[in-house]
């Protein structure tokens, strides 16, 4: 039977047949949830008959978004970090480009974002489907440039949904301190501290390793991108933090939960662990740190990503502005 059911309870079709002058042809393939008998077998008339067709040389090859997308999990997405995102992403976007071909990916894209619901039958926010989509991009431009799935690039037509998601949340030094105090595990207290005094993210400060010289200790960590070691002066604050135990045996998630419950505590609730981040920008902004030493700090690859505190820098601009034509002629 060409169709039958996969163990994930949904159809799965299979095409398997010796085709004279071709060979022996196969090919399998879970079909969309929610799909009846009679889809499936719809499915199966007219995908069977293209791929005899393909197979027997009576029309060009025509390359399918999901064999783009399997290509993809099987082949590349596997090594990635996000793979568990990524594959449960292009799960939920199956439906809308189930049987559509690579020169249909643009159509995909508008047909999604005006038809996207939730699973509580809400529309989606359109960070989720921008993400959503960037996955789908992903996979079928890696097979397009990897596989040679298709002439063309499938996503010069593609648009993705405008996002801005930028968070402006800063807390001083006096509530991060008052903060911290209220943290109940002294390791994610003092992890939180260190992220607060070094701008990093937490899955950074937890993985540096300390480095201690002539110039003072430092906390090191490697980066993917380059190769290369970032390095960061510990600030004082937390110097015996780190020279006593580090890194803190604690996980990124109870860090996150401790804090995140410190906050609630001191009337911040709406801020989140990643918004130290924030908040080290402009405590050393507000100290008249330029902006190129600001994104040094942090890590940030491109100017773009520091931009985003430009505004916290106004009263420097302003002072600077201010002091022209007030040299006076000789």
């Amino acid at each position: 039977m060409p169709i039958s059911r996969h163990h994930s309870g949904q159809w799965l079709f299979q095409f398997d047949r010796v085709i004279p002058g071709a060979g022996r042809q196969r090919a399998n393939r879970v079909l969309p949830k929610g799909w009846s008998r009679a889809d499936a077998n719809a499915y199966d008339q007219k995908e069977s008959a293209r791929l005899y067709a393909l197979a027997t040389g009576v029309k060009q090859q025509r390359h399918l978004i999901e064999d783009a997308v399997l290509v993809y999990l099987e082949q590349h997405a596997l090594d990635l970090k996000n793979y568990t995102d990524i594959m449960a992403s292009l799960e939920m976007l199956q439906p809308f480009y189930a049987g559509k071909g690579m020169e249909q990916l643009a159509e995909v894209a508008d047909d999604y974002r005006a038809n996207a619901v939730g699973e509580t039958g809400k529309a989606l926010k359109p960070a989720t489907i921008k993400n959503r989509l960037a996955y789908l991009r992903a996979a079928c431009r890696w097979a397009w440039k990897n596989k040679k799935m298709g002439l063309h690039d499938p996503a010069e037509r593609m648009i993705l949904p405008k996002v801005n998601n930028a968070r402006h949340i800063y807390l001083t030094r006096e509530q991060a301190l008052r903060v911290f105090r209220t943290m109940g595990l002294s390791w994610s207290r003092d992890a939180a501290r260190v992220a607060f005094y070094t701008g990093w993210r937490i899955s950074e400060v937890l993985a540096a390793t300390p480095l201690d010289s002539h110039r003072g200790l430092a906390l090191s960590i490697p980066d993917t991108k380059n190769n290369l070691p970032r390095i960061v002066p510990v600030h004082r604050k937390v110097e015996h933090l780190v020279r006593r135990h580090w890194p803190p045996q604690v996980t990124k998630w109870t860090v996150s939960k401790e804090l995140k419950k410190a906050l609630k505590a001191n009337g911040l609730g709406h801020a989140r662990l990643h918004d130290l981040r924030h908040s080290a920008a402009s405590e050393m902004i507000n100290a008249d740190v330029d902006l190129y030493t600001v994104g040094a700090v942090l890590g940030h690859k491109s100017q773009v990503s520091t931009a985003r505190y430009a505004h916290l820098a106004q009263d420097k601009l302003r002072r600077a502005v201010d002091q022209i034509g007030n040299r006076k002629a000789g």
